[in-house]
């Protein structure tokens, strides 16, 4: 990294004002930000260090003690703020007070162009620019430690000086390749997507596949913890893991103690928590239980092939178009549409959840690898359907 660049530390209150006008950006320049967090063991999502950056100079504004950002928040009001993986910064920059309105994703940017989406990656493809440091190191690195070291002011710094530069370079690009409404349906459907809390009892692996009692137990069981994690700040899973969820909604256990001896870790802390969780699963035990949700026919083998042939032609509709096939469509859910036997492409794509670029690249050539399939699966005998 250029030895030019100045990085300045903000911890107190008082020096915010001054350090951000000294970036010295017009009111309406980009800027970029970016979030370190060390949050990992708790609940909320927090941010230890918060980077503000523009060509030449990076303040860096020290998240353990600067608990209010609204200085922040009123700066960045008429500004394009750059992000890279902006679900990633939304929820600590918000806790923080910092709400910005005019976003771009060089992360997004990337991905629709077909490029590297890490951003030293990223950086190097359309910039040139090779940074120093261990990355992953430092992504492991206890952001909340004070003092910082002066590998990770560099390497906070360096996160967010490129970022209008590389905004500007991708965005010249996204215009040239046609892209650009492509990119502005991503970030808005990112964007709706981080806003809602998609946090849910049904999304713990294997619960699709439990009976209705067990399903019952689960969701009790998962909303106890849910409920002790936030009131407590401990990252769910770091209370009792999804694993150890699933085994107490199919074999419930008698005791506190027996409940305690299911996890294999952090036993002292799931002890203090245990008579909550176990009153959960014997309260639900007594209820009613939870019916199986379906969104259409139960699948079968032959829609399992059905899929291989849409996730092929898939592929190959983002070969032509350089870019990931799980961006242009993810898997999933085209093997849920499938369930509920759509009548033409269009309709395919929508129970899939496309958004409409997508929809205009695949409707077609997903209802001809459809149909064939279908047509090939109407010859083949009917064994192993189920």
């Amino acid at each position: 990294m250029s030895g030019s660049l100045q990085v300045e530390l903000v911890d107190e209150p008082g020096r915010l004002r001054a350090a951000l006008a000294s970036l010295g950006a017009e009111g309406d320049a980009p800027v970029g930000i970016d979030v370190e967090r060390a949050d990992a063991a708790r609940y909320h999502r927090d941010a230890a260090l918060v980077q503000v950056g523009v060509a030449g100079r990076c303040i860096l504004l020290d998240g353990v003690r600067l608990h209010d950002l609204g200085e922040l928040d009123h700066f960045l009001a008429q500004r394009t703020v750059i992000l890279h993986a902006l679900e990633n910064d939304l929820d600590p920059l918000a806790a923080k007070g910092v709400h910005p309105e005019r976003i771009a994703d060089t992360a997004v940017a990337a991905a629709i162009l077909g490029l590297p989406t890490g951003l030293r990656a990223l950086l190097d493809e359309a910039l040139g620019l090779a940074l120093d440091g261990d990355k992953s190191a430092l992504q492991r690195a206890d952001w909340a430690q004070r003092p910082l070291t002066e590998e990770m002011i560099a390497y906070a710094a360096s996160d967010v000086v490129y970022l209008p530069a590389l905004w500007a370079q991708l965005e010249q690009r996204l215009t040239a390749a046609n892209r650009t409404e492509w990119y502005d349906q991503e970030v808005v459907a990112i964007r709706q997507r981080t806003a809602r809390d998609t946090r849910s009892w049904t999304r713990v692996k294997g619960a699709g596949r439990l009976d209705p009692r067990e399903r019952a137990r689960l969701r009790a069981v998962w909303e106890a913890r849910e409920s002790l994690a936030r009131d407590h700040d401990i990252a769910p899973n770091r209370l009792v893991h999804d694993e150890v969820l699933r085994a107490l909604a199919t074999d419930p256990p008698g005791t506190e103690e027996d409940l305690v001896r299911r996890s294999s870790r952090r036993r002292s802390l799931l002890r203090r928590h245990a008579p909550a969780l176990l009153a959960a699963l014997q309260e639900a035990e007594q209820g009613p239980p939870e019916p199986r949700q379906t969104d259409g026919r139960r699948l079968t083998d032959r829609d399992r092939n059905v899929h291989d042939a849409l996730r092929r032609a898939r592929t190959e509709v983002a070969e032509q178009l350089g870019m990931e096939a799980g961006v242009l469509c993810p898997s999933r859910p085209l093997l849920t549409a499938l369930a509920s036997d759509p009548p033409n492409g269009h309709a395919l794509c929508e129970r899939a959840g496309l958004r409409p670029w997508q929809r205009d690249l695949l409707a077609e050539p997903l209802w001809e690898a459809y149909l064939d399939a279908q047509e090939q699966a109407a010859d083949t005998p009917a064994d192993g359907q189920g």
